[in-house]
């Protein structure tokens, strides 16, 4: 059907950013590369999916001809972030060609016909939830990273999430980490639901969540539904059991210490650049007031630091991979994390003064 439109540079880019990110170029259906635009009296509609995750977003634009299209999505993004004007027009035949005017510029891209482009759900049925967006952003900030990233786990491949008792607990793992974090949503009796987003759309959800608004979730059979205001996405779940992650949480540890969260993070960060890539170890000792952080490879040499801490427990050497035990730092904005230890075998647990907790296993002392 044909378009004409008018529309600023900024506007559509930012539209066209927002929904490009899940385009693959490397798709055996054509149509998975393109953008729908959907031209109405309200505006522009843009939408893109993979078959498992869809985004659609809404702009304004200046309509005169009503109808709808799609066109190669990464081609039209990189095309018009390079037009030297702020104002575009945007032509679209009824073969799907689109004539795109740019001041003294011109450029014709083939589209192909909307009627290809798969179905996007409507929010219709199913358990309705609702939250601020930055409690959602905050716990996914906070959890995401630990995901595993190997498909033979493949219910491991994204985030649990349970919303039960008015409370909101979000769970990544991968067998050899674990992030907890939790916050208080209001649960309608009747909608409590467990289920487990991707990987792929947890990463969309973390870009296009906002400071501020409200997420409107609708989870129906197999697939899940979040309108963001003017962007909603949707995604399928996976299918399956999530293991029992309260079972390898340590119930007790023997001993606490306080840490600084930026001069842990500096110092291991530091020490991390000397650990054996083979390895990929770094080794803690607590010590009365002292934690020394070490890192050896034979061949290219060792990193030692020492940090000054509140600690009279008893000495404790553990190690840990050093990448796992900087993301939940990274990802937290405490300034103090709270590290909890029993011995060099059990589980390392990171706490902060909110509900969040991260269990990591630690790795054989050679």
């Amino acid at each position: 059907m044909p378009i004409k439109i008018h529309v600023t540079k900024e506007t559509i880019l930012d539209g066209l950013q927002k929904v490009q990110n899940i385009v693959s170029s490397r798709t055996t259906l054509p149509i998975l590369s393109n953008v729908l635009i959907q031209a109405d009296k309200d505006g522009l509609c843009l939408t893109t999916t993979d078959l498992d995750v869809g985004v659609r977003c809404r702009i304004d634009a200046e309509v005169t001809k009503q109808g709808s299209t799609t066109l190669p999505a990464r081609k039209l993004f990189s095309l018009l972030r390079e037009v030297p004007t702020a104002d575009i027009d945007l032509d679209v035949d009824d073969k799907n060609a689109a004539s795109i005017r740019c001041g003294s510029s011109f450029y014709k891209i083939m589209g192909l016909p909307e009627a290809e482009f798969p179905r996007f759900p409507q929010a219709e049925g199913g358990k309705a939830l609702k939250m601020e967006q930055n409690t959602l952003h905050n716990l996914l900030k906070r959890t995401a990273y630990a995901a595993s990233n190997d498909e033979t786990r493949y219910v491991l491949n994204g985030v649990f999430m349970s919303f039960k008792a008015d409370k909101l607990t979000v769970v990544a793992t991968d067998g050899r980490r674990l992030a907890l974090a939790e916050a208080d949503v209001e649960v309608a009796p009747g909608s409590e639901i467990e289920f487990i987003l991707p990987t792929k759309a947890v990463a969309e959800l973390q870009r296009l969540l906002a400071d501020k608004g409200e997420a409107k979730l609708t989870i129906r059979e197999n697939q899940i539904i979040m309108d963001l205001g003017s962007t909603i996405l949707v995604s399928k779940l996976i299918e399956g059991t999530y293991p029992n992650f309260r079972q390898v949480i340590p119930t007790e540890a023997k001993e606490r210490v306080n840490l600084e969260r930026d001069p842990f993070l500096g110092a291991l960060h530091r020490a991390s650049i000397l650990a054996s890539e083979k390895t990929q170890s770094v080794k803690l000792n607590f010590g009365k007031n002292i934690l020394t952080i070490t890192a050896t490879t034979p061949d290219v040499g060792e990193a030692k630091e020492t940090l000054v801490i509140n600690y009279k427990g008893k000495e404790i050497n553990i190690a840990f991979n050093p990448l796992y035990l900087m993301d939940p730092l990274r990802s937290l904005d405490a300034d103090e994390v709270i590290m909890e230890l029993t011995d060099d075998l059990s589980p390392g647990v990171l706490k902060i003064n909110a509900p969040f907790l991260y269990v990591l296993m630690p790795m054989r002392l050679n």
